[in-house]
C-alpha cells in the first residue's frame, strides 16, 4: 500500500467534491428481500481479519505522511454540539480551507489541501454556507431528527427540505433503528426511499447507528437496503451511541458496498463516523478500504471520516514527520 507523498499530489484534488460528481449517482433498484435474507455476517472470521490488520498495514516515514494527507482530505470536519455559534463554525470552516499550517504542506508539496466537507446541525448552515463561499468544500448537515431519529416521520421529511434550501449539498439522515431490529425491512426501505427523494440534487448519507442495531448481520442487511433505497454515502454512527464505528463493523458495511456494486454497477460511499480520534487508526481504516474495495473508494466523493479530533493528531504527526519533534497544542487549534 506505499503511496509517497509526490505520488499523492499527483492524484489529490486540491478542492473537495460532492459524492458522486464523477460517478453515475446510485438510483437505487427494487427491494429484493430474497437478497436480504441471503446476507450472513461470521462474527468470528470478521473479527479476527479486523484484528490482525493494524499489525499488517503499519505503514512509516514518507509513505505515512502521504496517508495522513489523504486521510485529510476525507475528512468530514464537525462540530454538533448543543452550544454551537455561528463564530465557532466560522472558525472550524476556516481550518476545513486550511486544515494544516501552510509551512508544513509547503514542504510536503500539498499547497491546496483542503477538507473533504463541513458538517453541523441545521441552524448553522447559513453561517457554514457563507464561510466556505467559493471554496467548493460543501456543507454537510445532519437531519431526520438526528441523532435518535424519532419525530414525526413528517416533520423529519420538512427538515430534510428546508436543509437543503439552506444551502446544505449533502444531508447525513439517520434511520429508524426499529425497523432493523423487528426485521420490517419494507418500512426501512421506504423510509429511506422518501428521505432520499426529499433530498433532491442533495446528497443522502444514511446513518446506520450500527451500535444499536445488535448484530452484524442487521449491519449487513440495513446496509444493503438503504443503498437499494438509493443512499449515496452508508455511514457506521450519529457519534452519540455508546459505540460507535469499529473495524468489524466497517468491514461488515465494505462488502455489502462491494456486492452492491457488483450486483448494480453503482458505486456507494463509506463514512465512519465517532472514535476514530488517531492517526494511526485513520491509516488502518484507509488501508481496509484499499483491500476491500481498491483504489477508486479513497476519494473524497466516496469515502469520509466523520471526525474532528482526528485533525489535530494528523496534524502533531506530519510536524514529526518533518522535524521529529511533536507540535505544543497551540501550534495546531483546531479554530
Amino acid at each position: 500500500m506505499a503511496l509517497t507523498t509526490s505520488e499523492h499530489a499527483q492524484t489529490q484534488t486540491h478542492t473537495a467534491h460532492l459524492p458522486q460528481v464523477t460517478e453515475p449517482r446510485n438510483p437505487g433498484m427494487a427491494l429484493d428481500l430474497d437478497w436480504v435474507a441471503r446476507v450472513q455476517a461470521n462474527t468470528s472470521a470478521i473479527e479476527r481479519r479486523c484484528a490482525a490488520l493494524p499489525a499488517r498495514r503499519s505503514v512509516k516515514k514518507t509513505h505515512q505522511a502521504a496517508w495522513l494527507l489523504k486521510a485529510v482530505s476525507c475528512i468530514d470536519l464537525t462540530t454538533l454540539s448543543g452550544d454551537d455559534t455561528e463564530m465557532r463554525v466560522g472558525r472550524l470552516c476556516a481550518k476545513a480551507k486550511h486544515p494544516v499550517r501552510a509551512e508544513v504542506l509547503q514542504a510536503l508539496g500539498m499547497d491546496g489541501l483542503t477538507t473533504g466537507a463541513v458538517c453541523v446541525y441545521h441552524e448553522m448552515i447559513p453561517a457554514a454556507v457563507q464561510a466556505l463561499q467559493g471554496t467548493g468544500i460543501p456543507v454537510a448537515a445532519v437531519s431526520t431528527g438526528f441523532p435518535a431519529g424519532l419525530s414525526p416521520f413528517h416533520l423529519r421529511l420538512q427538515e430534510i427540505k428546508e436543509s437543503v434550501a439552506a444551502g446544505a449539498h449533502e444531508i447525513d439522515i439517520v434511520i429508524s433503528r426499529r425497523h432493523v431490529l423487528t426485521g420490517n425491512w419494507h418500512a426501512l426501505y421506504d423510509e429511506m426511499k422518501q428521505m432520499r427523494d426529499a433530498c433532491g440534487d442533495a446528497h443522502v448519507k444514511a446513518i446506520l447507528a450500527t451500535g444499536e442495531l445488535g448484530s452484524l448481520r442487521n449491519v449487513a442487511r440495513a446496509s444493503l437496503v438503504c443503498m437499494m433505497a438509493g443512499a449515496d454515502f452508508i455511514k457506521t454512527s450519529t457519534g452519540k451511541e455508546s459505540v460507535n464505528a469499529t473495524l468489524p463493523v466497517t468491514l461488515v458495511m465494505l462488502r455489502a458496498i462491494r456486492d452492491y456494486f457488483d450486483r448494480t454497477g453503482y458505486r456507494v460511499g463509506y463514512k465512519p463516523a465517532g472514535g476514530i480520534s488517531k492517526a494511526k487508526d485513520a491509516i488502518t481504516y484507509l488501508a481496509l478500504i484499499k483491500e476491500e474495495l481498491g483504489d477508486r473508494w479513497l476519494q473524497p466523493d466516496l469515502f469520509r471520516f466523520g471526525a474532528s479530533s482526528l485533525l489535530g493528531d494528523i496534524e502533531r504527526q506530519l510536524d514529526h514527520h518533518l522535524t521529529g519533534a511533536y507540535a505544543a497544542g497551540y501550534r495546531n487549534p483546531m479554530g
